[in-house]
């Protein structure tokens, strides 16, 4: 997809307030290189992605859809981990690590949840200003699919079992 392609769809995303997406088609992109600090201090990478379908969610405890999605992000999680499945949370920057690290203990979030205190990640990932912003990374590590907003979640999980069956 053209970036003024994935501008426009962003600006509309932005504007209209609907859980729009951006579908990458056929054509997938390699995830960009980053490196994720996550709430225990370990890191993981993109390179870490390899091997199992993830989802890479970037969110804020202030915004009120990504909180609103998030008991669906765990249940997606909850369903698929067993198949080889993976989601990586990653905080935006402005988010405060102690609200970070209350949200996910409070809820007790089952997956890796990272802190994107520099935004690097946020800039490698697209320069993502919009949350929620949600990737779906195959096994190969290549983008899939794109979502600005709320996932449509059956579609979603129809897609992740396509991709866990690939070889």
């Amino acid at each position: 997809m053209k970036t003024t392609h994935l501008i426009a769809s962003l600006a509309f995303a932005a504007v209209s307030g609907l859980g729009a997406y951006v579908y990458w088609g056929s054509a997938t992109q390699a995830a960009p290189a980053s490196e994720f600090v996550l709430l225990d201090g370990s890191t993981t990478s993109t390179q870490g992605l390899r091997g199992k379908v993830t989802l890479v969610n970037f969110w804020a405890t202030s915004c009120t859809t990504c909180v609103a999605e998030m008991p669906d992000i765990v249940a997606t999680y909850n369903k698929y981990k067993d198949q080889g499945y993976d989601t990586l949370a990653v905080a935006m920057s402005y988010d405060p690590p102690q609200y970070v690290l209350n949200y996910a203990q409070s809820r007790q979030l089952p997956f890796k949840v990272a802190l994107d205190n520099t935004g690097a990640a946020a800039k490698a990932w697209g320069d993502i200003k919009i949350t929620p912003t949600t990737y779906l990374v195959n096994k190969r590590g290549e983008i899939v699919k794109t979502y600005v907003g709320t996932p449509d979640f059956p579609e979603l999980h129809r897609l992740i079992e396509k991709l866990l069956a690939e070889a």
